[in-house]
């Protein structure tokens, strides 16, 4: 909630604005808590589809399983969306707690913690979707110059579950980047903010 011009960011910092501005900052953090539940959600589905993703084919009288260890992008993928959405989980509930008691501020250290916990996880995500669809195209397409040959043409269901999941995990990491940019938003309005009030005191 706001009062007297007093008005409180994403991160549930105190900020001096207008009062025009009040209605801006609910909407931002009801925009910041559907991004954290997304990116949870999305994560989930992500780390869930790879993770228990398998094919047993037979090649030459001899059974072959294939299964998302056997590729370390797949592991990091796995390993950074379940970071994902752990972490988003509990920043939504301190999103909510924080837009049910409304008063409840923070200071800026705790801002600044927000803001590079949401850098962190916008890096992780993005560089495992980047290194997941790398080994995906190489398993679709093959190398022919290094004589590797094209998996997907075995393994037809892993690899289709597997993309689903790299999809997942691309709009997980799309909304790691919105929401960073949010969290910017929030913490340097806090010292645009303090700007203000000193200005009105002078």
């Amino acid at each position: 909630m706001s009062y007297l011009g007093v008005g409180v960011s994403p991160g549930n910092i105190a900020v001096y604005h207008g009062t025009n501005l009040k209605v801006i900052d609910r909407r931002v953090r009801v925009v910041e808590l559907v991004l954290r539940c997304l990116i949870c959600a999305l994560g989930v589905v992500a780390a869930v589809l790879v993770g228990t993703d398998t094919q047993v084919k037979e090649i030459f009288s001899i059974q072959k399983k294939a299964k998302f260890t056997n590729m370390k992008a797949l592991v990091f993928l796995v390993t950074a969306n379940g970071i994902a959405a752990l972490y988003s989980l509990v920043q939504g509930v301190r999103c909510v707690v924080g837009m049910v008691n409304g008063s409840v501020l923070f200071s800026k250290p705790l801002a600044w913690l927000i803001f590079s916990g949401d850098q962190l996880i916008a890096y992780l995500t993005v560089a495992a979707v980047a290194s997941a669809a790398q080994s995906a195209v190489f398993a679709k397409l093959g190398q022919p110059e290094l004589q590797w040959m094209k998996i997907c043409n075995l393994y037809g269901k892993f690899c289709n579950q597997v993309g689903e999941g790299i999809a997942s995990a691309l709009l997980a990491s799309v909304s790691t980047v919105v929401l960073s940019c949010i969290s910017a938003f929030s913490l340097f309005r806090l010292y645009s903010g303090n700007k203000a009030k000193d200005g009105a005191r002078s």
